[in-house]
């Protein structure tokens, strides 16, 4: 029900139509009115609903919606595909990613510096058919922010595996083009030296690059 119910909402169906209210979701999904107020609590708590005192439950406004939800952001990408909104989601990466790289290079443990060279390996992999390139390449970019042993870069994980998923397909797809494998292992290098200002250029430089590829397509349009 929570998934159906937010799939609808992001996608639109709502924009032109009331929300149902709790008596019509219990009928319509044949599940108790307990569960149908658990259901709209939690799509509250992702900013998609808010409940007022006579006015019942209306969709916000997407402004309003929590974006760092994976739930919330995947749905957003199941609506048709936005060249905008892949741009604003590199726009966090370049502002993240690159950070972690370097503190990846001061902080990570041994098993943060293995993590991220088994990432880099499946990618390697992944260009003999021995590997998947979108798992290996999420499995990468995941590993640099498990590293940097900063809990709130940390808690970016299941926002970047989700949005990854669309912009990895995007830029490995444009104009037949796989992830740079030496682009990749330029981060790697400099994390495993531990030279923390040539991991974080490495990884502006594989970001901007993504951009490019942005631009250029937003060009073709």
């Amino acid at each position: 029900m929570l998934e159906t119910l937010g799939r609808a909402i992001v996608t639109g169906r709502y924009d032109a139509a009331p929300f149902p209210t709790e008596a019509e979701l219990a009928t319509q999904y044949d599940v108790s009115r307990s569960v149908t107020r658990e259901a709209v609590k939690m799509l509250t708590a992702k900013g998609l609903l808010t409940a007022r005192p006579r006015k019942g439950t209306t969709v916000q406004p997407p402004g309003q919606w929590n974006l760092f939800d994976p739930d919330v952001l995947r749905w957003l990408l199941e609506r048709k595909f936005s060249l905008e909104l892949l741009r604003q989601f590199t726009e966090l990466r370049i502002a993240i990613e690159p950070a972690a790289a370097a503190l990846a290079a001061r902080a990570a443990s041994q098993n943060g510096l293995d993590a991220i060279r088994a990432g880099y390996e499946r990618m390697a992999g992944a260009e003999t058919g021995d590997d998947d390139p979108l798992e290996a390449d999420i499995a990468f970019h995941l590993a640099v922010l498990e590293a940097s042993a900063n809990p709130f870069y940390q808690q970016f994980c299941d926002l970047v595996t989700t949005a990854l998923r669309t912009s990895i397909r995007f830029t490995n797809r444009f104009k037949g083009r796989t992830a740079s494998l030496p682009q990749h292992h330029a981060v790697l290098a400099a994390v495993e030296r531990r030279d923390a200002q040539s991991a974080q250029a490495a990884m502006g430089t594989l970001i901007a690059d993504v951009m490019s590829l942005i631009d250029a397509a937003e060009k073709e349009a």
